[in-house]
């Protein structure tokens, strides 16, 4: 009972036990000072009037108290019935399933969301227990897990794999709390989910995206590499040899050049086409990039089966491809690598097959060679290159080139990007793909990527000062630096000796270098995101990322790898690839930006799927930053 209740009921006796006792008295004294019974009939009046009085004041005091407390507990009543109509609209319009049971683990109650997703209608699942919607993918330590933890915490989070009332197992993101009531007895269990069923087809699509080549569907680098070495592990074990043959298309540049990269594209699927019919069973073939072709035949005992095989891949592709009114003539140059004569990993193996396939070339192409060490003049060449590019950081002889970037949707420059290259006193400007990759190799690319970050923050000062807006300067950080601990320190004393605002320093790092220890990059990023420069991801979409992992990571921004953007708008694979990333991108709340535009067509396909920005030879090529174009 309320106070205000209790208060008015004692009013009430109070009065009651005070007027009998007035009564009582008034009427002793009357009978004790006179004894005329008119002055007694008129004392006794006196006293009702008297008695009429009090006893409307205490009930006026009464039912004041107690019509205040009708009214504020009417006021009460209608609070509770407003929360609750609220709090039944939110449980039934959410777009999660929301699942009620009673504390012995009874259905009491579901939303429309949970009916949409299971196929399940409200009177097939009250009363019933939730092990009906089970999937048989979990084990029982799994459910003891969650139980524990609901016993010990009150709440569990985690991916389930369920039931639909048709019969398909789908997976769950699923939050179960359990809900005491006032003295703490527990009363329910209530479980929100979501359907994750597209978030896991993305996840398989990017991963196998991640494993194979999206023009020929052939296995790529990473995966290739990946076969190799549990291929080599095999033949030593079983003490057998193996064949890595390295295979380039001939001048296949000035088809793209000639005829477009449509059609370099179709000629390239066809390619991996009749690859596919020469090599066989029992042995890997992969497009390692470009018009780039790997060949591992795991059970090749000698010489001569590896030379046969180049040979019959030479002659098949000799015969015309023809499509689309084109026909074409072609020839493939081939280096071939042995195991174990050659080498002992499927790295030097990859190496030497190389160094052969610079010699097939060197030979007059259309042909094949085998590795020999001491002839190898590319693996020389390999060797003079890192010796100069080390005496170019020494003697200054690198230069930043910078590219600009385009807001798609206004056409205007918004910033630019920082390109290392290398001014040789002899040679000339050195083409990036020629030294880069040496560099990676030497560890050189560290101390050339710290040397970049300098010079393009103190440029992009220096256009603050002039007057020049830009929003920011990206400057790639290779796996190698980033992978260094003091990428922090070396990045905040840039910012510091130049006096760049941060907000305008963009860092992009490729997502094989975050995905090789995917925890330590996330320390990395949040450290680098600390100092309150932009973080983005390059080559999306050429490595292996974990959605669950992605959406971790404190990046505002994905770069789609040119190599996608490519076959724009025509290849549909392409097109599927650069929808499914900007897609996630928008998702996350990421700005998406694309490489390699080299043509108005795709530049529109962009803009049309929702792309924010853009850069390639379409807006400009790099360039010292005097010659950069500011119209």
């Amino acid at each position: 009972m309320s106070v205000s209740v209790r208060d008015a009921l004692r009013m009430a006796g109070l009065y009651l036990l005070l007027s009998i006792l007035w009564l009582t008295l008034s009427e002793l004294v009357l009978q004790s000072m006179s004894e005329d019974p008119l002055a007694l009939t008129v004392g006794r009046q006196i006293n009702v009037v008297v008695w009429v009085l009090l006893s409307a004041l205490l009930i006026f005091v009464s039912r004041a108290r107690l019509l205040n407390f009708i009214g504020i507990g009417a006021r009460l009543r209608s609070e509770d019935r407003e929360r609750l109509r609220m709090a039944a609209a939110v449980f039934d319009s959410t777009l999660e399933g929301v699942l009620v049971t009673d504390r012995n683990g009874l259905i009491v109650h579901v939303n429309r969301a949970f009916m949409r997703i299971t196929g399940y209608q409200q009177d097939e699942v009250i009363g019933q227990r939730p092990s009906k919607f089970k999937s048989g993918r979990h084990g029982a330590p799994f459910y003891q897990q969650i139980y524990a933890a609901l016993n010990a915490k009150g709440e569990w989070s985690g991916e389930i794999w369920n039931r639909r009332k048709s019969g398909e197992i789908y997976p769950q993101w699923q939050t179960i709390c359990a809900i005491r009531d006032d003295s703490g007895e527990l009363s329910h269990y209530v479980a929100v989910f979501s359907d994750i069923s597209a978030i896991k087809h993305t996840e398989q699509e990017l991963a196998y995206l991640a494993h194979h080549d999206p023009l020929t569907g052939l296995p790529n680098r990473l995966l290739f590499n990946d076969r190799a070495e549990q291929a080599l592990a095999a033949a030593q074990l079983n003490k057998r040899g193996c064949a890595l043959l390295l295979l380039d298309l001939d001048h296949f540049q000035s088809i793209n050049d000639g005829l477009g990269h449509t059609i370099g594209d179709q000629l390239l699927k066809l390619v991996g086409e009749r690859l596919r019919e020469v090599v066989g069973n029992g042995v890997t073939l992969a497009r390692l990039g470009g018009d780039e072709f790997g060949v591992l035949a795991e059970n090749c005992q000698q010489v001569g089966q590896a030379g046969k095989l180049a040979q019959s891949i030479i002659e098949r592709l000799r015969e015309p491809f023809t499509f689309d009114d084109h026909r074409l003539f072609i020839s493939v140059s081939i280096g071939i690598s042995l195991f174990p004569s050659d080498a002992l990993s499927a790295e030097q193996l990859l190496r030497n097959a190389d160094s052969a396939l610079f010699k097939a070339k060197s030979s007059g192409r259309a042909c094949y060679a085998l590795y020999t060490e001491e002839l190898t003049a590319h693996a020389q060449h390999r060797v003079e290159t890192a010796g100069e590019l080390r005496r170019a950081l020494e003697q200054e002889e690198l230069r930043v080139f910078f590219q600009p970037v385009y807001d798609l949707f206004n056409a205007k420059m918004i910033g630019v990007e920082a390109l290392v290259r290398w001014q040789h006193p002899q040679r000339g400007l050195v083409p990036p793909g020629e030294f880069i990759p040496i560099a990676e190799r030497t560890g050189l690319i560290a101390e050339i990527d710290a040397w970049v970050l300098r010079q393009a923050c103190r440029q992009m000062v220096q256009w603050q000062q002039d007057g020049r807006v830009l929003a920011f300067v990206a400057v790639n950080i290779s796996s190698r630096l980033f992978s260094q601990r003091e990428l922090y320190r070396q990045v905040a004393d840039v910012l510091h000796d130049t006096g760049l605002d941060p907000s305008l320093l963009e860092l992009e790092v490729t997502e094989s270098a975050v995905m090789e220890d995917p925890e330590v990059a996330l320390e990395q990023l949040h450290r680098l995101r600390e100092l309150g420069l932009t973080l983005a991801i390059d080559d999306f979409g050429t490595g292996y990322s974990s959605l669950l992992r992605l959406k971790r990571l404190p990046v505002q921004k994905l770069k789609i790898d040119q190599g996608f953007v490519a076959g724009l708008p025509f290849d549909d694979d392409d097109i599927a690839i650069v929808r499914v990333i900007i897609a996630l991108a928008r998702s996350m709340g990421m700005q998406v930006h694309a490489e390699g535009i080299e043509q108005a067509e795709q530049a529109r396909f962009l803009l049309e799927q929702q792309c924010q920005l853009g850069q390639g030879y379409w807006f400009g090529r790099p360039v010292p930053a005097g010659d950069l174009h500011w119209g």
